[in-house]
């Protein structure tokens, strides 16, 4: 199966974890991972608007994180359907 980001699709199977970027991005240790991954160029931006969540991946073309413009509420109800 997989999941629509919005702008990405990615299998389902590949999902480590789906988290909030309001929320998670108060840590000083979630921001240095997110400009880590924006560095080491495994950041892909699926949102065309406000990004608000993202998506972790690691599937047979390595890891992956997903920004999308849903929020996390959103895509765990589509991971449920």
């Amino acid at each position: 199966m997989f999941l629509n980001l919005g702008g990405k699709i990615v299998r389902q199977k590949d999902i480590i974890a789906i988290l909030d970027l309001e929320t998670t991005s108060v840590s000083g240790r979630t921001r240095e991972f997110l400009r880590k991954c924006g560095e080491r160029g495994v950041m892909v931006d699926a949102a065309e608007d406000i990004p608000k969540s993202y998506v972790l991946c690691v599937g047979s073309d390595g890891e992956k994180v997903y920004i999308s413009q849903l929020s996390s509420a959103t895509l765990l109800k589509r991971l449920e359907n």
